[in-house]
């Protein structure tokens, strides 16, 4: 199999940025913001040449539109994969974080296999599925790919890829993707070797 690049990209923001919600698979549209700071990446990706042979991304909203918008700058084919949705945070989802501390109280402790808020996933669920939605992208064997994702999925596969466990009561390995932020790799399957070309932080916002 040939080597192959692979793009990891969180969405822009989102309107539960701005509502200072927990996120998860609340399934919040990009802002104005959002849409103008992804416009923004796909133009600087034109200027420098950057291309993908395609997009894959989670379907909810505000990945979903973000890989249109960069699909369509760049005519790239789109292709939804539901593996490559946000942790499923469970009764978090849409709740301010103030509603959230009381409804849900932060434990002094929480292994990796126990559910967020009772109903959602635990930290291995996510990591069993994040490397398994990565698996599927070496799999098909396509040079160039874009992955259209979320922040805590993206840190579960990073993790896999450098051989990190998924963390344990917020301690751990963890990689900061602000809006549109990215981390571009290389992979070698013939070696099964990874090399991280750049990490891009993205943009930030009050």
């Amino acid at each position: 199999m040939q080597e192959l690049f692979i793009t990891f990209m969180r969405h822009g923001r989102s309107r539960a940025d701005d509502e200072n919600v927990h996120e998860g698979r609340y399934d919040s549209p990009l802002t104005a913001v959002g849409e103008q700071q992804v416009q923004t990446r796909a133009r600087g990706w034109l200027k420098c040449g950057v291309t993908f042979d395609h997009i894959v991304c989670s379907p909810l909203l505000r990945a979903r539109r973000t890989a249109e918008i960069i699909a369509a700058a760049l005519q790239l084919p789109l292709k939804n994969d539901p593996d490559w949705m946000e942790m499923d945070n469970g009764s978090l989802a849409g709740l301010s974080h103030e509603v959230a501390l009381q409804r849900f109280p932060v434990p002094d402790f929480r292994n990796p296999y126990e559910a967020m808020a009772e109903s959602g996933e635990s930290e291995w669920q996510l990591y069993n599925r994040a490397t398994q939605a990565l698996e599927r992208v070496i799999r098909q064997g396509i040079a160039s790919t874009l992955v259209v994702s979320h922040g805590a999925v993206l840190n579960a596969a990073f993790r896999g890829i450098v051989g990190a466990q998924p963390p344990v009561n917020n301690a751990g390995v963890f990689f900061a993707l602000g809006d549109t932020g990215y981390l571009r790799c290389r992979y070698r399957p013939a070696k099964h070797q990874w090399l991280i070309l750049e990490l891009n932080p993205g943009f930030k916002c009050p």
